[in-house]
């Protein structure tokens, strides 16, 4: 239980700090959100918890092609928002888009033989 706690702690204080960068600049914000800070730690903690070399392999695989579907929603956002969208619409449009693309991911995935 307290190993669980930790990774919540953990996960919650690179929230926070991305957060308090972006309030401060939202250029280092941004750079701080972009590394891949929480795939790392999810990677060393599935490593601690299997010592799966396989397993790792294959999360390391399926993060790659679930990040592409990933990054059009920040090219949405501040399109919407630079022509006066509201924050939730621009916010909402862009979490739809990303569901949309996820889901053709898995669906083209599969068809070319990729394991996600």
């Amino acid at each position: 239980m307290l190993y669980l706690i930790l990774k919540a702690v953990i996960s919650a204080a690179i929230i926070v700090t991305v957060s308090e960068v972006a309030r401060r600049s939202p250029g280092l914000g941004a750079l701080v959100a972009s590394l891949p800070l929480v795939s790392v730690l999810g990677m060393m903690w599935l490593w601690r918890d299997t010592h799966d070399s396989a397993r790792m392999a294959a999360h390391a695989g399926a993060t790659f092609w679930y990040v592409l579907p990933s990054l059009p929603m920040f090219l949405l956002i501040p399109a919407m928002l630079n022509r006066g969208a509201p924050f939730w619409l621009a916010l909402g449009s862009g979490c739809v888009l990303t569901i949309l693309l996820y889901l053709t991911m898995t669906w083209a995935a599969s068809r070319f033989g990729l394991q996600l």
